[in-house]
């Protein structure tokens, strides 16, 4: 932990913005320096141009991987193009275009030249398709059928020196492993040959082409959000909300659903700085825009929690905040900022408890393996089906299609549900959408989120839930991403008899990537990470905060043993 985690960044924490925008420009990768090629994890491509890893012959491959990739896939609609507020993230949308245009790709842009959260692009790219689906098969259609695919420029929460890049195929949702694979392999030839030789036109004759269109996205996801949301509710209700986009591509959307709805909505901070200069410290001294932590949210908890109202109390009855590319949410009340786990938790029982009456009676509920057991506590009394997958918002996308997920949910805050009606709303995680619902909670129940959390508290138990990273060399991240359940000599973690050794999600029956292993009061996960050298370790109990150090301990030993 940084000393000066949760305290305002200072001159000496901010990016140049010049020197990062020069370097996307003027810095080549190596094309065989592992660090420097294209690769795609959960979100899309991640990298800094200071680092080699998104300068623009990335940008250039990627988007000729694409126009290459959707041709092969019959995929000949538009393709809509969104990004958010980080300083890369507009010359990789321009470069994108110039690419595009030259490809004769039809490409809808944003109306006002603006930011376009991701969850806005998924709907639209829905929107369009949603009567061009071919039956069994949604997302994939005959040469022909016009279907539209998206493209989001954000690497999400990452630090402002970061730039992200994302592929949403006719789902709507996340590219899967086989389509960003076959994306990242095709754009690394494309580097090794020379990304120069992509044909490109420029910005100005890509923006006045005829395959270039200007697309309304702000009043396409607001107008449309009455029919997944009991807004009405929110607005008779008076709750007051403050909505805090932590600088990103939200900003705009908030304000224009305070106007649309007659909302009590206060934009906490409308400003848009790609420095963030504004933003607390995360937790180890970098400034990240993640919702979901206590230290970069501190400033609105503070508020929330001080009695900041000059009437005594808190400013507002909810506090949110989204990240850059608002597919993740943060929830505050009086208590403070909610685990982002509590908050599933919470919006689940809501939500399957009788508030949407129209959904599929079968619907599942999702979660991702590394979620709070106590989802399945839940799920559990309201007689509902679990369906748990491996890490990624991915595997929810063809339940939310079909109807047959009614929530998807991941522990770092993301999350998306179905219309009022039980059809498909999004299939990319909606921080926005999540925001909202924790005022529809307080409006229609008269009980504060965290209030409905500390009763379930009550009824299931506590539980203590954390992350923490161990190191491992490359080769020990791929064994782990190998093991079999037959790896796991132990009976025993931490005190208790083990129940499950999983590394196959129960859900769906996919590879999860490394191992989960089961209590009657505890779990433990450990997967590879992508980018560093280390594995995290994600764990849970419902004994003690003390027991939750020792399923730790116990998870890295027996983690270490298997990898020996």
């Amino acid at each position: 932990m940084d000393a000066r985690a949760g305290t305002p960044a200072q001159p000496s924490d901010l990016i140049d913005v010049d020197q990062v925008v020069g370097a996307y420009y003027d810095l080549s990768p190596d094309p065989e320096d592992p660090g420097q090629q294209v690769a795609f994890g959960t979100s899309g491509h991640r990298g800094s141009s200071l680092d080699h890893a998104f300068n623009e012959a990335h940008i250039v491959a990627i988007t000729a991987a694409i126009v290459e990739y959707r041709r092969s896939q019959g995929t000949d609609g538009p393709l809509f193009i969104g990004r958010d507020t980080h300083a890369l993230s507009r010359p990789a949308w321009q470069t994108a275009l110039e690419v595009l245009a030259a490809a004769g790709v039809d490409v809808m842009i944003d109306a006002r030249d603006s930011w376009t959260p991701t969850p806005a692009v998924s709907q639209s790219i829905l929107l369009h398709n949603q009567t061009r689906f071919v039956e069994g098969t949604p997302g994939r259609g005959a040469p022909g059928a016009g279907l539209a695919d998206g493209i989001v420029v954000t690497p999400s929460h990452n630090p402002p020196r970061d730039g992200g890049f994302k592929y949403n195929p006719p789902h709507g949702g996340p590219a899967d492993s086989d389509a960003t694979g076959w994306i990242a392999d095709r754009a690394n030839e494309i580097l090794r040959t020379g990304a120069g030789h992509v044909q490109r036109v420029q910005l100005d004759a890509a923006l006045a082409s005829d395959t270039t269109h200007r697309h309304d996205f702000l009043s396409t996801y607001v107008d449309d959000l009455v029919n997944v949301l009991d807004l009405e509710a929110i607005r008779t209700s008076g709750v007051r909300i403050g909505a805090d986009p932590l600088g990103g591509a939200s900003v705009e959307y908030w304000g224009e659903i305070a106007d649309r709805y007659d909302l009590d909505l206060t934009v906490v901070n409308p400003q848009v700085d790609p420095r963030w200069a504004f933003m607390t410290l995360d937790w180890d001294g970098k400034i990240r825009m993640d919702c979901s932590s206590p230290y970069a949210m501190a400033s609105l908890v503070e508020r929330m929690t001080s009695g900041a109202d000059p009437v005594g109390g808190a400013p507002f009855d909810i506090a949110t905040g989204n990240d850059a590319d608002s597919d993740r949410h943060g929830i505050v009340t009086a208590d403070g900022l909610m685990n982002p786990n509590h908050f599933l938790a919470v919006a689940i029982e809501y939500l399957y408890g009788g508030a949407r009456p129209s959904w599929p009676s079968g619907a599942a509920i999702g979660k991702t393996l590394v979620s709070s057991a106590l989802i399945d506590r839940v799920a559990g009394d309201l007689n509902r089906r679990l369906l748990e997958v491996p890490v990624g918002f991915k595997w929810f996308v063809p339940g939310l299609l079909s109807g047959e997920v009614g929530f998807g949910g991941e522990e770092s805050a993301g999350a998306s549900f179905l219309r009022k009606d039980g059809r498909v709303w999004s299939t990319d995680k909606d921080g926005i959408l999540l925001a909202l619902l924790a005022s529809e909670i307080l409006a229609t129940t008269g009980t504060s989120p965290s209030a409905h959390h500390a009763a379930q508290v009550e009824r299931y138990g506590e539980s203590w839930y954390a992350r923490v990273d161990a190191a491992a060399t490359r080769e020990q991240k791929a064994r782990l991403g190998a093991l079999s359940p037959s790896d796991v000599t132990s009976t025993t973690l931490a005190g208790q008899d083990i129940t499950a050794k999983l590394t196959e999600a129960p859900g769906n029956g996919a590879k999860v990537g490394g191992l989960k292993v089961t209590t009657a009061d505890a779990w433990f996960a450990a997967r590879p990470s992508g980018t560093e050298d280390v594995y995290k370790i994600y764990a849970e109990s419902f004994v003690s905060a003390e027991h939750l150090t020792e399923v730790q301990e116990a998870a890295k030993a027996l983690v270490d043993e298997a990898l020996a």
